[in-house]
């Protein structure tokens, strides 16, 4: 049996002890190597994921090109798979650990017993699942309406953690490589590398050894602005 407290369960505060014990009792922890593959569809239709630490990449993949799209990167605290403890269909997305990463896997059966019976879950599960879906709205607009700088200015704001003002860095984003920034946008690393190096030039972004800080939150945010404005 497990022994997971709310405060590493966030954002499920507020679940009764109850709950929290039978988490504990029908839970297991896995763990995926960074580089590797983390969990899959078949694995999403028995199981639904809370990632505990690290970060986990779910992207579709086209051989034919050779090119990648990240729909979603996860870390502490987010879930996976929202879609198919709906629907119960399989999602066809692929995932990778960009760290080592540790989750929680329950049974899928149970946390659909959960959403029925327990408006304390439900009451965290529904506005997540509300979340991924602007996500990927957000995107399909973003990669529709901006080009690559402006939705690559529009990632970094998006990922910027106001919590400390005088550290500006990037919450998830923190030392990703360019290639798996690029694959949320849209594009390949060299362009990423441009854009960056331009940002970097006019006093906006600090990069060293790749990873990315902000110096100036209000001159990034203009920027963006100007080019919603403009588009």
């Amino acid at each position: 049996m497990l022994h997971l407290t709310q405060k590493q369960l966030k954002p499920f505060e507020g679940l009764s002890d109850r709950l929290i014990e039978e988490i504990n009792r029908v839970g297991v922890i896995r763990e995926y190597a960074k580089g590797s593959p983390a969990m899959d569809s078949d694995d999403t239709l028995r199981h639904f994921y809370i990632i505990l630490e690290g970060r986990v990449k779910v992207y579709q993949y086209n051989p034919d090109t050779n090119r990648e799209q990240t729909l979603y990167l996860l870390g502490p605290h987010d879930m996976f798979d929202v879609l198919t403890v709906l629907d119960g269909r399989r999602h066809e997305v692929m995932t990778q650990a960009l760290d080592d990463v540790k989750v929680l896997e329950l049974p899928i059966d149970k946390v659909r017993e959960w959403l029925d019976t327990n408006p304390a879950f439900n009451r965290v599960f529904l506005p997540y699942l509300a979340k991924q879906m602007r996500q990927v709205e957000e995107l399909a607009t973003d990669l529709s309406l901006y080009d690559t700088a402006t939705r690559l200015m529009k990632l970094i704001l998006k990922n910027l953690n106001f919590k400390d003002p005088t550290k500006h860095h990037l919450g998830l984003l923190h030392n990703l490589p360019h290639e798996e920034i690029a694959s949320m946008i849209g594009t390949v690393r060299h362009v990423v590398n441009r854009h960056l190096q331009q940002l970097k030039r006019e006093g906006i972004l600090n990069i060293e050894r790749k990873k990315l800080a902000v110096n100036d939150v209000k001159r990034l945010l203009e920027k963006v602005e100007d080019e919603q404005h403009n588009r």
